[in-house]
């Protein structure tokens, strides 16, 4: 999505969808993040932690390439 009077916006992706996009389970998303193999999530709130969209794709596209 980009403005007219500014850069694109980034997207911020909820666990549900990270999982679709990945193909990856809950346990295993959060395993290699604490391992350093995978985007940290961000959190907005107590029960409420996002990943920005574009660092999931660049993740997606390393292991693509590999």
């Amino acid at each position: 999505m980009t403005d007219e009077h500014g850069p694109p916006r980034a997207r911020l992706l909820r666990l549900p969808e990270v999982i679709g996009r990945v193909g990856m389970s809950r346990s295993t998303i959060y395993q290699r993040m604490s391992e350093g193999r995978f985007p940290k999530s961000r959190s907005l709130g107590p029960k409420c932690a996002v990943w920005i969209e574009a660092e999931i794709d660049d993740w997606v596209s390393q292991v693509a390439s590999l």
